[in-house]
């Protein structure tokens, strides 16, 4: 257990983030530098907590950044325009956000005295439409110039980079961490299950772009957040590379509405909508190497994960 540190979470207000916050909150003191892009109500109690201090900022600002690092022995890099149609709407900021910003993180990192860890989030998406088992040590693939949905998977490809960069040239004990299609309570933006769960609950249709016949493997938040907290404490974690996932909970976007009707007692139809712009067909991952060195194993199956994430929705929908 991690305890007795100062931890930077920047982006923390987000959905992943306040999870991780909830979890180090009691027995370490946290920063969390947030612009409120995100903000997920997943902790209501959390802002309050006597061991949060919590900052308005940009990561395009470098100063402040800086000085919400200062002396945190900690420090996760969560912040970064994400989401398919953000990412379409806001190509330059995104590119912006997730590289600048993350350079911008490192920078401020690397002035810390007794740094002892630093975690980048990257995303699945650096492994293009179709990844099957993909592993850490597998090419990545970004598509053509010019197909919109790559401008993340871009930015956070060069963010893994520099982290890199970052720990071979200056020591930063760096470590990047790629979540495989991340769900559960208090989840905010563009995510499917997110999304059917919302409209399952209301009565209204499921929409699926194109056939539904996309291919993931859905990953609990609470998993993910395991995942995290022993590549901050896992001194064999620093200079590595890690997918975090659950590879057992395999779903097409058509079976998972299904499932999301079923588990929720909806009458809801499934509609299917055209989507002209770049799809991933199939996202599966390897955690063999975070089982290896991290011991991740992820313990929620997908149907637990479901009735979880139904339940935190129905009781804020009912308010």
């Amino acid at each position: 257990m991690i305890r007795g540190r100062r931890v930077l979470l920047t982006g923390g207000a987000g959905f992943i983030g306040s999870r991780l916050a909830s979890r180090l909150v009691d027995h370490n003191q946290l920063v969390i530098f947030d612009s409120g892009w995100r903000n997920s109500p997943a902790d209501p109690d959390l802002e309050s907590h006597r061991n949060l201090c919590s900052i308005k900022g940009d990561v395009l600002d470098a100063s402040a950044l800086a000085a919400a690092a200062a002396g945190c022995q900690l420090v996760v890099h969560l912040a970064g325009i994400a989401g398919v149609d953000t990412v379409l709407r806001l190509p330059v900021e995104t590119m912006k956000v997730n590289i600048i910003g993350t350079y911008h993180a490192l920078e401020a990192a690397r002035q810390v005295p007794g740094l002892e860890r630093f975690v980048d989030f990257s995303t699945s998406e650096v492994f293009g439409p179709y990844s099957y088992k993909a592993s850490e040590g597998d090419a990545t693939s970004m598509g053509a110039v010019g197909e919109a949905r790559w401008t993340y998977a871009v930015s956070k490809l060069a963010a893994e980079h520099l982290a890199y960069s970052y720990h071979k040239a200056h020591g930063v004990p760096a470590v990047t961490v790629r979540p495989f299609n991340v769900y559960g309570p208090g989840q905010v933006g563009e995510g499917a299950i997110h999304r059917f769960i919302v409209q399952a609950l209301k009565g209204e249709d499921l929409t699926i772009h194109n056939d539904g016949s996309q291919i993931r493997a859905w990953c609990y938040v609470d998993d993910m957040v395991d995942g995290v907290l022993a590549a901050l404490s896992r001194p064999e974690a620093i200079g590595h590379t890690f997918n975090i996932g659950n590879p057992r909970s395999v779903l097409t976007i058509y079976q998972l509405a299904r499932e999301v009707v079923r588990l929720t007692g909806s009458r809801s139809h499934i509609v299917f909508v055209p989507w002209v712009q770049t799809e991933v067909e199939l996202r599966i991952p390897n955690v063999d190497k975070a089982h290896q060195l991290l011991g991740f194993e992820a313990q929620v199956d997908l149907e637990q994960g479901l009735l979880r994430t139904i339940e935190w929705y129905q009781s804020r929908l009912a308010m």
